[in-house]
């Protein structure tokens, strides 16, 4: 029987970019991170050609990266 590999803990864990937990954050401290993470994943989705789809007013909302929105 070939001899068994152990993997440690760390190897399964990613590390963010994070610099502090949002559990320790204040009220400003979340609303600029929470801000920064939403145009974060704006621009990933439009770099990968997708719409942002979201909700809006009860309906869904596609929006593009050439500015066009489009109701679903």
């Amino acid at each position: 029987m070939p001899d068994q590999v152990i993997i440690s803990e760390e190897s399964f864990i990613k590390k963010g970019r994070m610099k502090k937990s949002p559990l320790l954050m204040s009220d400003g401290e979340k609303k600029a991170w929470e801000l920064q993470m939403s145009l974060g994943i704006r621009d990933y989705l439009f770099s990968i050609g997708q719409p942002l789809v979201y909700k809006k007013d009860g309906k869904m909302i596609a929006e593009y990266s050439d500015g066009q929105i489009k109701k679903l």
